[in-house]
């Protein structure tokens, strides 16, 4: 495309001389016109009497706008809010924001390290080796990981798991947390339930979120979290984290329960939503806060329609959020 700068002038139409001494005369000065032109564009630069022009500048006038997938990733929700997993985009994990590349940004969190743990991992079902391997977990050896449930029509827990710890993960960095995941959909299969405990505990975190979901009978239905019991030996001691798990556990049942509106398990924990337990690895060897939240059951139908619903994850999100801000505030 031409442009036509702001000094330019528009081509004017040639005359028509007829020959004849003006015409010798013109001819002849056209050259020396010409070759004083140039020296004098030659001289008239940096150095030179006037700045050398430029033309205007068209960035900052036409920006992209941002795609449809940069919008979904800044949001950390799906655009769908209900349907069967099969046959809806909202039972696939939402894309993952890069949060690895971007400051925490200013707010009541900044300064607070919160790792998220979303269970399983899709490609544990393809590294049955690894996964059945045995590790020590304070108390026991138990398997590294596992597959995790699902519901009847097919939809993981390890896409539920994901999907819901993205959109916290959106939520918690608004709020100005630093939040580090124990895995991403970026590795094959894993990590152990020690490594996802190290993982925690290295980040120093402020707070340490496992996110689940049940895979119990039909008619057993409602959320539940899950606490570290008082546990000492071999590597671990959970001494000094009894006290505060309990209290952001707490602090999570009560907020998912406001922004979900589910109710508490009817079969775990006596209808307070909350469970203590000592044979879970990931509890044992944290030296950190920690909790597991099993959200639902996905073999009871109603609650499958729940956690199958992109709008329910992400009440659901926003209230395990609003139970780790209460807790990192006080």
């Amino acid at each position: 495309m031409s442009y036509v700068g702001p000094d330019s002038q528009p081509p004017r139409p040639p005359r028509r001389f007829s020959g004849g001494p003006l015409t010798v005369t013109l001819a002849a000065l056209v050259p020396t016109c010409l070759a004083g032109w140039l020296i004098y564009e030659a001289t008239s630069g940096p150095g030179g009497s006037e700045p050398p022009r430029t033309l205007p500048s068209t960035s900052q006038s036409a920006k992209p706008s941002p795609s449809a997938s940069e919008k979904d990733d800044e949001k950390g929700e799906d655009s769908e809010s209900s349907g069967k997993p099969s046959a809806s985009k909202s039972s696939k994990p939402s894309k993952p924001s890069k949060s690895a590349s971007r400051p925490a940004a200013s707010g009541p969190l900044k300064g607070k390290v919160v790792v998220v743990d979303p269970g399983h991992n899709t490609g544990n079902g393809k590294h049955t080796a690894e996964i059945n391997r045995l590790v020590d977990v304070g108390t026991h050896r138990k398997e590294c990981d596992t597959t995790g449930t699902s519901t009847n029509n097919g939809y993981s827990e390890a896409q539920f798991t994901l999907d819901v710890s993205r959109r916290l993960r959106t939520i918690l960095e608004k709020q100005g947390a630093t939040v580090k995941f124990t895995q991403d959909g970026d590795r094959p299969w894993g990590p152990c339930v020690d490594e996802r405990a190290r993982i925690g505990n290295n980040a120093r975190a402020d707070a340490v979120v496992s996110v689940h979901a049940d895979g119990s009978g039909a008619g057993n239905r409602g959320f539940h979290v899950i606490l570290p019991a008082s546990v000492k030996s071999g590597d671990a001691d959970t001494s000094k984290i009894v006290a505060p798990s309990r209290a952001l556990g707490e602090r999570i049942a009560g907020k998912f329960l406001s922004a979900t509106g589910s109710a508490p398990s009817n079969y775990v924990g006596d209808g307070t939503g909350l469970d203590v337990r000592k044979d879970l690895g990931g509890l044992n060897l944290s030296t950190v806060p920690k909790v597991f939240i099993e959200c639902g059951n996905m073999r009871d139908a109603k609650d499958e329609a729940l956690l199958t619903d992109g709008t329910w994850r992400q009440k659901a999100a926003q209230g395990i959020s609003d139970g780790i801000v209460s807790f990192l505030r006080g």
